[in-house]
C-alpha cells in the first residue's frame, strides 16, 4: 500500500446560488447537487484516481449516507476495510454554498468523524505499517491526529499534516514531527495570528512556523499559486490559469496529487508543479471528488 489517509468523510450538500442571502432573507437558488466529500476522503480519492494504492481509516454514521460513502470510496479504488460505523451517530455532512463568482462557503457537521479514535488506528496497525506515507487533516479529534503522528514516527512512515480546518490550539511540536505541513493562507493566518494579505506577509508568517522547527512548510494560495518553504529557502510556484467553475475541494485535490507524486518519484518541486496543475484542473468542474480528473484526463489537461 502506498498511502494511508486517516481522516474524515462527509456528505456534500452543494447549493449553487447567484447571491448569498442576507439575515432573514429567503432566496431561490438555481441548482443543487449531492456528493461525497470530507477532506480525508477527498484527498484519498484524488491520490487513488491518479493511480496510488490508498487505504482509508475513517468513520461513517449509522444512517442512509454510510453505505453510499463506502461504495463511493471503493469505486475509486480506495481500500475501505478500516472505514467503520460509529453506532448511534449521523454521518458527517457539509452544506456548501457556491456563488456566481465560483467562491464557496462551507459549514461542516463532523458527526461520526468526531468518533474516530486511537483504537481505530490500533485496529488498522498491521495495514498501516505497510504504507509509505500517512496523510492527516483536522476534521477528526486532535488526540487521534497526535496518536497517528506518533505511530508514523515509530514505524518510519512519512507524514503530511494538512491543518484544516485550522485549530488555533494545534500543538506545533506535533506538527514539527511531520515531514510536510500544508496549510492554506487562511489556515496560516489562524495558526500564527499574523496577516497574510501580501506575499511578504505570507512569508513572514511562514518563517514564524519554520522557526518552531517545521521541516517542510507548503502554503497553498489559491489563485496566487503556492509556496514551499524549507529552512531559509523559498520556492514559489505559479498557478495554472483556468476559468474556475467551482473551487470546492481544490486544496484537497492539491494534497492528494502531491501525495501521489511524493510516493511515485519523491521530487518535491515536481510534485508541487503537478499538484498545482491538478488543483487547477479540478476547479473547471463542479463538486469535489467528481471534479477530480483521473490520470488519463489529467494527462490530456497538461497537454492541451
Amino acid at each position: 500500500m502506498d498511502i494511508a489517509v486517516i481522516g474524515s468523510n462527509m456528505v456534500d450538500l452543494i447549493t449553487y446560488t447567484n447571491s448569498m442571502p442576507k439575515a432573514g432573507e429567503t432566496l431561490e437558488a438555481p441548482d443543487f447537487a449531492l456528493g461525497c466529500g470530507g477532506k480525508g476522503a477527498n484527498q484519498a480519492v484524488a491520490a487513488a484516481k491518479l493511480g496510488a494504492a490508498v487505504m482509508m481509516v475513517s468513520k461513517v454514521g449509522e444512517d442512509l449516507f454510510a453505505e453510499n460513502t463506502v461504495k463511493n470510496l471503493q469505486q475509486f479504488g480506495v481500500e475501505t476495510r478500516h472505514v467503520t460505523v460509529a453506532a448511534g451517530t449521523s454521518s458527517g455532512v457539509a452544506p456548501i454554498f457556491v456563488d456566481d463568482q465560483s467562491q464557496n462557503r462551507i459549514l461542516i457537521i463532523k458527526g461520526a468523524n468526531a468518533h474516530l479514535s486511537q483504537a481505530d488506528i490500533d485496529a488498522a496497525a498491521a495495514d498501516l505499517k505497510r504504507c509509505r506515507l500517512m496523510v492527516l487533516q483536522l476534521e477528526i479529534p486532535l488526540p487521534t491526529v497526535y496518536y497517528a503522528i506518533d505511530f508514523a514516527r515509530q514505524n518510519d512512515i512519512q507524514v503530511i499534516l494538512n491543518p484544516a480546518p485550522a485549530v488555533a490550539g494545534l500543538d506545533i511540536d506535533y506538527a514539527c514531527q511531520c515531514d510536510f505541513f500544508m496549510p492554506n493562507e487562511t489556515e496560516l493566518e489562524i495558526l500564527t495570528g499574523l496577516p497574510v494579505g501580501s506575499e511578504e506577509e505570507v512569508l513572514r508568517a511562514g518563517q514564524m512556523l519554520l522557526a518552531r522547527g517545521l521541516k517542510n512548510l507548503i502554503i497553498t494560495l489559491g489563485s496566487r499559486g503556492s509556496v514551499w518553504m524549507q529552512g531559509d529557502t523559498v520556492h514559489r510556484f505559479s498557478p495554472t490559469p483556468v476559468k474556475a467553475v467551482d473551487t470546492s475541494g481544490a486544496g484537497d485535490a492539491f494534497i492528494g496529487c502531491f501525495a501521489h507524486c511524493l510516493v511515485e518519484h519523491g521530487d518535491i518541486a515536481r510534485a508541487m508543479e503537478s499538484a498545482s496543475a491538478y488543483a487547477a484542473c479540478s476547479v473547471t468542474g463542479r463538486g469535489t471528488q467528481r471534479s477530480y480528473p483521473d490520470a488519463d484526463t489529467f494527462h490530456r489537461f497538461l497537454n492541451a
